[in-house]
């Protein structure tokens, strides 16, 4: 294949999807590949094409007995970075869960339970609402009317981590596309959302105001905005790899590499810098990433604190995340994989810490 020409390769890729994996009739997978490659000559042959498929379509599902499809559908450095920080019993089962399809995950914006009701879902025991099967979001009841918003159950943790905001001031770093903004809003947070993109703050806007929510929209740089005034909280959603939300978005293995850490560490460390500018004394920050990796986690809230950061951890506990021990690392961070809650859908990839400002 790998002396195949582009064109040809690309047809190929698309017959034997076709035959090995989706179930389209073989009849029907050679034709419209055979018919493509008479466009793409010299590029693609005929001949070769209709051979090759032909050949896999006499085979059929034999060809793909014993394949290892979790660690075919993993990069190296991904599997390799994953052994190294979970074992490689969990590592497994975390490629193993990125070959499921995900449940939809939703936020009421007040009663849980109302929402799973008028849905058919479940309330997890983080609270949020699952379904199985769920259709076209914009149709789904309670969508117009503000009732909820998706989110993954993974993500509307690290918000939760700042207690009772109520009344407070929570200055809400990086909050594109506005779910954590939505969270603490609703909970009674005073809400500055700071985001660099205006047009990412643009659908922020449009959702809140399908939810009937309010929050003060900053378009800046969030490593070196300064705030009117020291707020009682900072929640810092950093910009990262996502490599917690594969399950969801399948391309990112093969659109990131380990090159691209590098940037993406030097800003989170800038914006766990500048939280601390933005916080009063006795205030929290919680950093939190969509990321499996321990260089966008552990080893970012490690180099903070050893760096000085006029800061102290502030433990997770497990009776603030529904009870799930299992999601809380053993110095107090929140770290949840794909392979977690398994048996309800499992959860994207999360990595949060809580500090106090001293």
């Amino acid at each position: 294949m790998a002396e195949t020409p582009p064109a040809a390769r690309a047809l190929l890729r698309l017959g034997l999807t076709q035959l090995l994996f989706l179930g389209t009739p073989p009849h029907a997978v050679v034709d419209t590949a055979v018919t493509l490659a008479h466009r793409r000559r010299p590029q693609a042959p005929p001949s070769l094409i209709n051979a090759v498929l032909r050949r896999a379509a006499s085979a059929g599902g034999g060809l793909i007995e014993g394949h290892d499809a979790p660690r075919l559908n993993t990069p190296d450095w991904l599997w390799q970075t994953w052994t190294k920080a979970y074992g490689a019993e969990t590592c497994r089962q975390i490629a193993a869960q990125h070959l499921e399809t995900p449940p939809l995950d939703l936020t009421a914006r007040d009663d849980p339970h109302a929402v799973a009701n008028a849905l058919g879902g479940i309330v997890l025991p983080t609270g949020s609402v699952r379904l199985e099967r769920a259709g076209v979001v914009t149709e789904l009841a309670g969508y117009a009317e503000g009732a909820w918003w998706v989110q993954d159950a993974a993500a509307a943790l690290p918000a939760r981590l700042l207690g009772d905001v109520r009344g407070l001031r929570v200055i809400d770093l990086c909050a594109a596309p506005g779910g954590k903004t939505a969270q603490l809003a609703a909970a009674g947070a005073e809400v500055i959302a700071v985001d660099a993109e205006p047009a990412r703050l643009t659908r922020v806007a449009e959702n809140l105001a399908r939810l009937r929510l309010k929050a003060e929209l900053v378009a800046a740089d969030a490593s070196t905005w300064v705030p009117p005034a020291p707020a009682d909280a900072v929640l810092i959603d950093a910009p990262c790899s996502a490599t917690g939300t594969i399950r969801r978005h399948p391309d990112v293995p093969w659109l990131k590499a380990p090159t691209d850490l590098t940037a993406l560490n030097a800003l989170q460390d800038r914006l766990l810098a500048a939280a601390v500018r933005m916080v009063r004394p006795g205030g929290r920050i919680v950093y939190c990433v969509c990321s499996l990796q321990d260089e966008e986690g552990p080893a970012r809230t490690a180099a903070f604190v050893q760096g000085g950061a006029r800061v102290q951890p502030l433990p997770v506990t497990a009776d603030e995340i529904g009870g799930l021990d299992t999601l809380v690392t053993a110095d107090g961070a929140l770290r949840t994989l794909p392979c977690h809650l398994v048996a309800a859908g499992g959860l994207d990839g999360f990595f949060a810490m809580r500090f106090t400002r001293v």
